[in-house]
């Protein structure tokens, strides 16, 4: 288990936090120093308890870091007490010594515990951190196969079972072996040929509640995997429910909801049964194992055949007894581990997905956009059929050009790839004569100004909306920004102006209300290229008339890749590209192609018509 290379890594996790580590250590060697020598008092008093002779002072034994040399010097000490003071004197000074030290034992656990909160605590921040971070840096082709719900499963669930499970058990990986040691240490001292008894049966007791976890990994992976299941479902139904609804799909996915939900509480109450059980069959051989030394120790004593005093023996059984807790804890928490590793190794492996989109370690620095883009012999892939192939075009800085052909005709993948949303399967982009991959990602990306047919806005005010990725940017450049796209005005209406939240995904404005503040984003940032992909496709008539007039204010003196589904919009453009099927077909200005009375004409003519 400790081998397991998930586990390493969560130790990976731990190990920023070693000082913190070091003062538990220190506050669990310091609980169970207490502890031992709480439960050493009880031999004087049960002797002081049982004494029916006169007592008399002994001699001080000579010092030695030994268990014998404890119980001797309490016995010395308490005698001597007893010969001075009298035998209730020395019960309440007894009384008074066991209570100082019960309370210096659990001032020792709580600060154990202190120290380990900020481990737990800064571990899961840590890990948490790193899963977020993933999630922003691995391509687009990656989620275009993978279900959202089980990705949030992974960052939430998974990430709290690693918590509860793994984290608990390497603080008992700490506090438990030491007690366990120290305790049998004590114990050895006391009586050798005893304690070897016990050490014969409880491997036989642990041998027996380890044969349980051996498919609990299996079985917990499983129910995680149906837990994101069901938080993928979740989060598609809130995402279309005016689809479920206007589609009467509420009965379908009830029942497509239970089901899952049945499925993942069956294998859940299998876990639970198998790690449950854990503690009452661990509980109950510790019982057998308590039977059994009393036994014997009781065979030992009444035979003659023991060292052991009658209130030796009882401290005995009450040490020991203390023995079995932190072996159940370390039972349970081999139950535990076992569930915790199934989440941990779904969490590192979403964490070792490859990133595709990677950046060169010497990669250039680039602030401005000076000549020209250039795509050149670019052929792409997202799996075996190629969307895009062979494609040259070359768009010098300043111009407009227009993309249009069919549905899946590749124009907003030609788009998607000079942002390094995907990177080319074959052939170059060039952006001032180097390949964009040669470029800082940050600093290609910084050039560019997206704005797509999909309004991607946030839950949080229209002030950090439209300044969205950017910092100290002042009231005025926002509300500049927003006159430009046409959005001041309807702004302005809101109960709170630029502070009102939106809602999610804006769902609060209007289509148009929501596409004039992605492009008052994109004027905000002011790029020397701006990518529209579709920006005003799904706009009624007035909507589409505004969010024109700010394209046409922002498009000035920038270099625009306009992806157009609505031809009329794109009349102007300095150059129309016709995409079909992945290929160039036509190219030209507006007039040129018409004359052409090649596709594109057609496609104008069909629009014409409807």
């Amino acid at each position: 288990m400790a081998k397991s290379k998930s586990f390493k890594r969560i130790l990976g996790y731990v190990r920023p936090y070693w000082f913190s580590l070091l003062l538990n250590l220190f506050f669990n060697l310091l609980t169970i120093f207490f502890s031992l020598f709480s439960f050493a008092l009880l031999v004087p008093m049960l002797n002081l308890l049982f004494q029916t002779g006169d007592i008399e002072a002994v001699a001080e034994p000579q010092f030695a870091l030994t268990s014998d040399y404890l119980m001797s010097y309490l016995n010395y000490m308490m005698s001597n007490i007893i010969y001075d003071h009298g035998q209730r004197y020395a019960l309440v000074l007894i009384c008074l010594v066991m209570l100082a030290s019960f309370l210096f034992r659990n001032i020792g656990r709580f600060f154990a515990y202190y120290t380990m909160a900020k481990v737990r605590v800064g571990t899961i921040k840590d890990l948490r951190k790193d899963l977020y971070g993933k999630i922003l840096v691995l391509p687009l082709s990656f989620y275009s196969k993978q279900k959202k719900g089980d990705i949030m499963s992974r960052i939430t669930n998974d990430v709290q079972e690693v918590e509860v499970s793994i984290l608990n058990w390497i603080e008992s990986l700490i506090k438990d072996p030491l007690t366990i040691i120290f305790y049998f240490a004590f114990l050895l001292s006391q009586s050798a040929r005893l304690t070897l008894f016990v050490l014969v049966l409880l491997p036989a007791a642990g041998l027996v509640i380890g044969r349980i976890g051996k498919a609990l990994k299996k079985e917990s992976k499983d129910t995680q995997n149906r837990l994101a299941g069901i938080t993928a479902t979740i989060e598609e139904s809130i995402s279309g429910l005016r689809i479920i609804k206007g589609f009467n799909a509420i009965g379908y996915l009830r029942k497509k909801f239970g089901e899952q939900n049945d499925t993942y509480s069956k294998s859940l109450l299998g876990v639970h049964r198998k790690r449950d059980m854990s503690s009452p069959m661990s509980e109950f051989l510790s019982a057998i194992v308590v039977i059994i030394v009393l036994w014997f120790g009781g065979n030992m004593i009444l035979g003659g055949t023991s060292t052991l005093s009658a209130a030796g023996f009882i401290s005995y059984i009450v040490v020991f007894s203390q023995i079995i807790p932190p072996i159940k804890s370390f039972a349970q928490g081999y139950f535990n581990i076992k569930k915790g590793m199934a989440s941990a190794d779904r969490i590192f492996e979403f964490m070792d997905e490859d990133e595709v989109i990677t950046e060169k370690k010497d990669a250039l620095e680039i602030k401005d956009f000076n000549e020209e883009i250039h795509y050149q012999n670019v052929t792409f892939r997202y799996e075996k059929d190629d969307v895009l192939k062979d494609v040259n075009l070359k768009i010098p800085k300043g111009k407009v050009i227009a993309l249009v052909g069919e549905s899946g005709g590749g124009k907003s993948t030609l788009a998607d790839l000079l942002p390094r949303f995907y990177d080319v399967c074959e052939g170059n982009i060039f952006i001032d004569g180097h390949d964009i991959r040669d470029y800082k990602i940050s600093d290609l990306r910084g050039l560019m100004g997206i704005v797509t047919q999909e309004s991607i806005l946030f839950n949080d005010t229209v002030f950090n909306n439209i300044a969205f990725g950017m910092e100290n940017v002042s009231k005025e450049a926002v509300i500049e920004a927003a006159k430009i796209a046409n959005a001041h005005e309807f702004i302005m209406e809101m109960e709170h102006g630029y502070d009102t939240n939106i809602g999610d995904r804006g769902m609060n404005l209007s289509g148009g209300q929501r596409q004039r503040l992605s492009i008052a984003r994109a004027v905000l940032k002011n790029p020397p290229i701006l990518i529209l992909d579709e920006a005003t496709s799904s706009l009624d008539t007035e909507s589409e008339r505004l969010v024109q007039d700010a394209l046409a204010k922002v498009m000035s003196q920038r270099t625009s890749i306009v992806i157009a589904h609505r031809l009329s919009t794109i009349q102007h453009a300095d150059e129309i590209v016709v995409m079909q099927k992945g290929k160039i077909i036509e190219r030209g200005k507006h007039d040129e192609l018409i004359a052409l009375n090649g596709v594109y004409k057609k496609l104008t003519d069909l629009q014409s018509f409807n």
